[in-house]
């Protein structure tokens, strides 16, 4: 009997140390592919709400300190330099700003304009990511007021994680609907 339950402890400490050395606390710093992808994705969402609602603050707060838009050649680095670039954006947007034709027309509300993303591919190395994805925009400044798709392009992306969270470092801009915007021809996906 004594020889059983030694071997039995011995077995439940062999367990122990096997399963305690296999164990990782949630409070550690690594992160699965899962959870930063989660996280890009959440991060991207932000950037299209901020850019639809014209938030410049949270937009601002997609981007690392330094980090780039780029429409296609045209360039602005840094919070300050994105910041008056989406004032100037906002100031010349037409939403809002048509004037009906007819007394019966208005009564329209203000048009709106929605970012959507999808075919979101993501390579993650570490704290840095590369990604690209498709972008679309619905609109509905006509006088029906009915949407319609307005845009499209691709986005490519270089993103980092600062401080746990993920933020763009680049933004490169791609659109299809102007014809000095539209990307490249070959697949810009690997």
């Amino acid at each position: 009997m004594r020889k059983w339950m030694g071997t039995l402890l011995c077995a439940m400490g062999a367990l122990s140390l096997v399963m305690g050395m296999s164990y990782t606390s949630a409070s550690t710093n690594v992160s699965s592919y899962a959870e930063d992808r989660a996280q890009i994705e959440d991060l991207q969402a932000r950037y299209m709400f901020a850019l639809d609602f014209r938030d410049i603050d949270t937009y601002l707060s997609t981007f690392t300190k330094d980090g780039i838009v780029d429409i296609v050649g045209m360039k602005w680095q840094g919070h300050e330099e994105i910041r008056e670039m989406l004032k100037s954006m906002s100031q010349n947007a037409p939403e809002g700003k048509e004037k009906p034709a007819a007394k019966e027309e208005q009564k329209l509300y203000p048009a709106t304009g929605r970012h959507n993303i999808t075919n979101i591919v993501l390579k993650i190395d570490g704290d840095k990511a590369t990604g690209r994805a498709y972008w679309f925009s619905y609109g509905n400044n006509n006088p029906d007021r009915k949407a319609v798709l307005s845009s499209y392009g691709h986005y490519e992306d270089e993103m980092v994680k600062v401080d746990g969270q993920w933020l763009f470092n680049k933004r490169v801009i791609y659109n299809e609907q102007v014809a000095e915007w539209i990307g490249p021809t070959e697949n810009p996906c690997w």
